[in-house]
């Protein structure tokens, strides 16, 4: 596999970060539902930030199969004080919509840098960033449809 260039490579470990305060942001979410005993709510955050843990790797694994350099930054603390649910669910979809520019960015800039063999990683992204905001924008508008909090706990989720 072709060497990882110094300008992805910094790119790809800021994303490290960017992927791992994603499981921050969602564990801090999932330990919001706990608190208030909206226990799938709970669950399904913290999957996603079991998800946002593994997409953190494939830029680990990516940097170091291509004989890159890993560096782990320091995280910001999430936000824990929120109104509602659908404050937590429009941040959630708000942060997806953000990774995926992220994303967008990374691919230019494989592109740019003529990093060909990142593109496949890149397509991947591209493609799960699709769902994930497909997912956010889906509990919205359920939401808005239930008429009490603990009823929409209850929804089954995939």
């Amino acid at each position: 596999m072709a060497q990882i260039g110094e300008k992805l490579n910094k790119e790809f470990n800021d994303q490290v970060r960017e992927e791992l305060e994603s499981a921050y942001i969602y564990l801090a979410m999932s330990a919001w539902f706990a608190e208030r005993t909206l226990n799938k709510l709970a669950a399904w955050f913290a999957k996603q930030a079991e998800e946002e843990f593994e997409h953190a790797m494939k830029f680990v694994n990516y940097i170091l199969d291509t004989g890159g350099s890993v560096k782990y930054e320091t995280l910001k603390e999430p936000k824990r004080d929120y109104d509602n649910i659908l404050e937590i669910l429009e941040t959630a979809d708000h942060h997806e919509k953000y990774i995926t520019k992220r994303i967008h960015h990374l691919y230019n800039v494989a592109q740019e840098e003529k990093e060909l063999s990142a593109f496949p990683l890149l397509l991947w992204f591209l493609e799960e960033q699709v769902e994930e905001e497909e997912q956010t924008a889906a509990l919205i508008d359920m939401y808005k449809g239930y008429k009490n909090d603990f009823n929409f706990d209850h929804v089954k989720r995939e």
